[in-house]
């Protein structure tokens, strides 16, 4: 099973975010999206999970044309993304925030509170369940996170740089739950990342952005090997 964005063009304001881009990942991939600010890569990531509309090109789930269907349509179909901004509901305990996402699967309230206990173990912050969200470190809120995320049973997680106000302790930790993630849930990851440890650390492939376009795909290695990327990702200091 794949997804995929095929030649896909953005514009805002008739400036072009993303220009003739394609990226395609299967269930069981960890597939790293890379590239400095501004490069596309949350645009992408948009489009893939159904809150960007292409300009042009399209986007398929398993070969079936996605494009111009609403961001639930992918959540129910199996494509399920994190933000940058995680947007939990302040006034609740950490357990609701996770309930709640639940409720759109139709799961009852005692069915859905005990397994947001489940996902928040899974997280590493069972301990958390009844705190208030609004008291969270920036670590952790991200942990909520993804575990929101997972109680959606995706096929396809996108991640949108979940190592955000992380130790390099912690992000050690989540490289090793990502690959987990994979296994435990037989899902495909898509990982946006400015953490060039793990990211080398945890991805198989690498896709590198800039400036609204592909420079460069392939394993770690052949990524760091690629001259584009080594100017245009890491600068001066990589040559």
């Amino acid at each position: 099973m794949k997804l995929g964005a095929s030649d896909v063009t953005v514009r805002f304001a008739g400036i072009k975010a993303i220009e003739n881009v394609s990226v395609e990942f299967s269930r069981g991939d960890i597939l790293g999206l890379v590239g400095p600010n501004g490069a596309g890569k949350t645009t992408m990531v948009n489009v893939l999970s159904g809150f960007q509309k292409p300009h042009s090109g399209g986007v398929a789930i398993d070969g079936v044309a996605a494009s111009g269907r609403s961001e639930s349509w992918f959540a129910r179909n199996g494509v399920v993304r994190t933000f940058q901004a995680v947007r939990l509901f302040k006034g609740m305990t950490v357990s609701e925030n996770i309930e709640v996402s639940l409720s759109s699967l139709g799961i009852g309230r005692l069915a859905a509170r005990r397994r947001a206990a489940e996902l928040l173990d899974y997280m590493g912050i069972g301990e958390r369940a009844n705190a208030q969200a609004d008291t969270l470190n920036y670590s952790d809120e991200r942990r909520v996170g993804i575990a929101r995320a997972l109680g959606l049973g995706p096929k396809f997680l996108l991640l949108d740089e979940p190592a955000a106000g992380m130790n390099i302790g912690e992000a050690d930790v989540l490289g090793g739950l990502i690959k987990q993630i994979r296994a435990d849930f037989g899902c495909g990851v898509l990982l946006i990342e400015h953490n060039m440890s793990l990211v080398m650390k945890t991805c198989e492939r690498l896709h590198v952005m800039a400036s609204g376009k592909t420079i460069a795909v392939g394993t770690p290695e052949e990524v760091l090997a690629n001259e584009q990327f080594r100017n245009a990702y890491l600068g001066s200091e990589a040559r």
